[in-house]
């Protein structure tokens, strides 16, 4: 027995708006056997557009009974059948959380006839309910109101089940079929053919943009857990209606899926994703040549696209190790930016400068010590490479830090000879750092030393 359903609704999602009329057909495939249907006090305002959509007023459920007045009776109706509509997961959660806030808890199969559509009559224009009956020439009465949509579902149903020669509708209510859960505009294939790879993927909004990038350790796995489940907020069922399409790249390790998510999620800043998309405060040391010919060493904040000599997440660090630069390598703390003014600068304890902040010493010594003290900064922050898996037994992935930076990521034959660091570099992909990444970065090769490849 199927529960053909319709409901009309105060709004796009459960948990924030109330039901204004429901419709209930039982059909036992050839006939209806039942019918129930109902205006619904929504206990809210009816908003204006959806007036206009429905025809349904306030004045017009003002005396019709409340959801949990009439709980018992839908629940009754829906408990033992196989629940069906028209883009199900939405009206499945909202019954489901209305009868749950009565008290009932709603457990049963799902049909979607968007869906099924696709599957038992594939290449049609449009699988929106007005569209779908206007191709298959089904009538539609009262379209938008719960009876008059649930009515022609019904025989969209009765159509569906006497064309269904590859036995879709069995399939989609087995145990183990997990499409009754995916979103309405989701291809079911795009998700059998994902992998069960590590790596990223991408769900795509109906012109083919990006709105949400995951990473997974297990690909199709993390796909699938998106979908279980029947959570009634606004966002949820706003993102599950946008997905069309799903695409991936398969990585070698879990840290590569990481580290590309990162990459991606700032790259492509996607609607539905909301970690990482904060702005860093990051500080770095540039360097460059001013107008007379000195190295400047100066500390700002990281600049998109490029990459500093030294990056640090507070600026008490970079004025320490700035501090300790100057001292060890006579520099000039008016120069590095430490200190205002013209003339000459006050040194620091424990520091005696040369004369570069009022001309004494020329360029050409000044600058021979800036440039001692940039490869000493550099000398301690650590070179490695990080060896593991490849995407396939021919290859193994190399991640590579270069001097305390991310430089890179890719794949190598595992027949290539490395020996030295240029012999990786010029294989990998480069892409853009984070504190995020170096966080990753740092964490694994402090517990997996045995992988690292480490570089003077």
């Amino acid at each position: 027995m199927y529960a053909i359903v319709d409901i009309e609704t105060t709004g796009g999602h459960a948990s924030a708006n109330g039901i204004t009329e429901i419709a209930i057909f039982i059909y036992d495939g050839s006939q209806i056997v039942q019918q129930y249907e109902s205006l619904i006090n929504p206990g809210v305002p009816i908003p204006r557009y959806i007036q206009s959509l429905t025809g349904i007023t306030d004045h017009m459920v003002a005396t019709a009974p409340k959801f949990a007045d009439v709980a018992g009776e839908v629940f009754a109706l829906l408990k033992d059948k196989i629940f069906v509509a028209h883009n199900v997961n939405f009206d499945y959660s909202f019954l489901q959380y209305h009868l749950l806030q009565a008290g009932y808890d709603l457990r049963t199969k799902k049909l979607c006839t968007v869906r099924l559509g696709r599957k038992i009559v594939p290449g049609l224009p449009s699988y929106s309910l007005g569209n779908l009956c206007r191709s298959l020439q089904i009538n539609v009465e009262q379209r938008h109101r719960a009876a008059g949509d649930a009515a022609a579902t019904v025989r969209l149903m009765g159509l569906y089940l006497s064309l269904d020669t590859n036995n879709a509708i069995s399939a989609a209510l087995k145990t183990t079929s997990k499409e009754q859960f995916l979103p309405p505009h989701l291809p079911p294939d795009q998700v059998k053919k994902l992998p069960a790879n590590p790596g990223v993927y991408y769900f795509h909004d109906q012109k083919g943009k990006v709105i949400y990038v995951g990473k997974a350790k297990d690909i199709k796995k993390r796909v699938n857990s998106h979908f279980t489940g029947n959570n009634p907020s606004r966002q949820r069922q706003e993102f599950l209606r946008n997905i069309y399409s799903v695409s991936h790249e398969v990585t070698g390790t879990e840290l590569m899926a990481n580290i590309l998510e990162s990459v991606e999620i700032k790259r492509l800043w996607p609607k539905y994703n909301r970690s990482q998309k904060n702005v860093e405060f990051k500080y770095g040391f540039y360097t460059f040549e001013d107008q007379l010919g000195y190295l400047r060493l100066v500390i700002e904040r990281r600049r998109k696209y490029t990459r500093p000599l030294h990056s640090f997440p507070l600026l008490v660090q970079g004025h320490t190790m700035l501090k300790g630069l100057i001292r060890e390598f006579d520099l000039c703390p008016r120069l590095c930016f430490l200190q205002k003014g013209d003339g000459a600068c006050k040194p620091l304890t424990g520091h005696k400068c040369k004369g570069a902040c009022d001309k004494k010493e020329g360029p050409e010594y000044y600058n021979l010590r800036v440039q001692a003290a940039i490869i000493h900064m550099q000398m301690q922050q650590p070179s490695f490479i990080i060896v593991d898996t490849g995407r396939d037994a021919g290859e193994q992935s190399y991640i590579l830090m270069e001097k305390g930076k991310f430089y890179g990521m890719g794949y190598i034959s595992r027949d290539t000879a490395i020996t030295v660091e240029e012999d990786v570099k010029d294989r990998l992909t480069q892409y853009p750092e984070n504190e995020y990444i170096l966080n990753l970065i740092h964490q694994f090769a402090g517990a997996n030393n045995s992988r690292l490849l480490k570089f003077s």
